[in-house]
């Protein structure tokens, strides 16, 4: 609670602080206004980009003087241009919502706005023109490109503060950046949007800056965000690669740097339909891709918060290519959890699924370190994993690929096997052990016996190294005691 509490002080917004403030686009002005946000430490943007973030700003205008415009079927049809030109202007004033008496009337004349203009491009009321078009990315890119506040680790320097259970930051200003957000999405899907024209103003600096806000807190803006670089990247095959590319560079970052990122599983909802799209055969960018990016996302601690969208895309990139299977299950025992449990139980779910796409060469290349690894777990004395590794031979194809491989599994699990028969504390692993046991000593009975020999050898030379051992340590006490 008190962790929250400090959380919440540091990013209020402070009462010095502008109420709002005017960029009017392509406008020039003597003196500019910095609306001040709290920052994660990123670098400042460019000299480019603060020229168009305060090119032209004015000082803030009186209280009122934010006219109620005509709505746009209340005017000719040849003076729509002009009035959504002036809407536009309204909707570039930025206001204070950390007091929510303030600027009451304004608030909401931009709100009304947005809803307006919104309306418009959905509507298709008519094309707009390139020099609005330009002038609405502007006015855009000053709404949505900001400083996000800080993370709740950065206010309190507390670093092992789980993802999961803190309360994420929600944006004040949402009732005006939801609407900013779906003006922009509906430019997008637009028929009458010519990417030809439209991708002078979505270019690659935009994406950039759009990819960057993933790492909002706020799960509404997230998902806005999701919504439109995936329509972006389908509309705008130009900016394909480079997208791809900036992802990647997201996923490099968080994985060797910062261990710390929000949207990385909205950036793998994208990559999950993106990779269902790529054509065969498969690019070596792509393989690429695979094994820098997606199998390393396995090594974070925060994997539980995308784990469900990052198994999606290792388990497409199997269904395309089924050669790139023993590739996946080697870097999952690469990156295999030794101590934590539930990830270990998470990891089990993603290597059925990855399995029940893997043919029986494949199978054949990783057989032997991968039921090294599932013998361990089968002895897991936490009874989920024990449970869930026990559970792979409910599945159909998975029996099928263990059986066709037998002489080699039997004899690496066999031991397991009868250590959980004999000692592990948990009922259903037991009875879920004895079924597993059963199953091969129908499928094979003389291997089942081969095995049994070995290991009752194994345990009768084991238990007579273990007597000797107690005898020496007996003659020790002994000479001990004697002298």
């Amino acid at each position: 609670m008190f962790n929250k509490i400090i959380k919440r002080s540091h990013r209020k917004v402070a009462k010095s602080d502008v109420d709002f403030a005017y960029a009017p686009p392509g406008r020039s002005s003597g003196s500019v206004v910095v609306i001040n946000h709290a920052s994660r430490g990123g670098a400042p943007p460019n000299l480019s980009q603060q020229q168009q973030m305060t090119s032209g700003a004015a000082a803030r205008p009186p209280l009122g003087t934010i006219e109620n415009l005509p709505m746009f079927r209340d005017v000719l049809v040849l003076e729509r241009q002009n009035l959504f030109m002036r809407k536009l202007k309204i909707c570039c004033f930025q206001f204070d919502f950390s007091d929510t008496l303030k600027t009451v009337r304004e608030k909401e004349i931009k709100r009304q706005t947005l809803v307006e203009l919104v309306d418009f491009i959905q509507s298709g009321s008519g094309k707009i023109t390139e020099a609005n078009q330009e002038e609405m990315i502007q006015m855009i890119s000053l709404n949505i490109f900001r400083s996000l506040p800080p993370a709740s680790h950065e206010n309190t320097g507390l670093e092992n503060l789980d993802p999961e259970e803190d309360d994420p930051y929600l944006e004040p200003s949402w009732p005006h950046l939801q609407l900013v957000y779906e003006l922009l999405l509906r430019y997008v899907v637009s028929s009458d949007t010519d990417t030809k024209v439209a991708k002078r103003y979505i270019d690659h600096s935009f994406v950039l800056r759009l990819l960057d806000l993933f790492d909002s807190e706020d799960p509404r803006e997230r998902e806005y965000l999701k919504t439109i670089l995936h329509r972006i990247y389908g509309k705008f095959m130009v900016h394909r690669p480079f997208i791809r590319k900036a992802i990647n560079n997201i996923f490099y970052r968080f994985i060797y740097e910062t261990g710390r990122h929000n949207g990385i599983g909205e950036l793998l909802e994208i990559l999950g339909s993106i990779i269902n799209g790529f054509a065969l055969p498969m690019k070596e960018e792509h393989k690429l891709f695979l094994v820098r990016a997606l199998i390393p996302l396995h090594k974070p601690k925060p994997i539980a918060m995308y784990h469900q969208q990052l198994s999606y895309c290792i388990t497409q990139f199997v269904e395309k290519d089924y050669k790139l299977a023993d590739t996946v299950i080697m870097g999952l025992l690469k990156y295999w959890p030794v101590i934590n449990s539930q990830k270990e139980v998470l990891f089990i779910g993603e290597l059925e699924e990855v399995l029940e796409a893997t043919q029986a060469v494949e199978f054949q290349r990783c057989i032997v370190p991968l039921f090294k690894r599932i013998a361990h777990s089968l002895n897991s004395p936490h009874f989920q994993v024990a449970e869930r590794a026990l559970f792979l031979w409910n599945n159909e194809h998975i029996a099928g690929l263990i059986s066709q491989n037998r002489n080699i599994i039997l004899p690496i699990i066999f031991e397991a096997l009868e250590k959980n028969i004999q000692s592990h504390w948990n009922h259903a692993v037991h009875g879920l052990t004895v079924n597993v046991r059963k199953t091969f000593m129908e499928m094979d009975a003389e291997l089942f016996e081969e095995c049994q020999r070995q290991y009752a050898e194994r345990e009768a030379k084991s238990s007579e190294v273990e007597k000797r051992r107690e005898l020496v340590w007996q003659q020790l006490a002994a000479a001990a005691q004697g002298g």
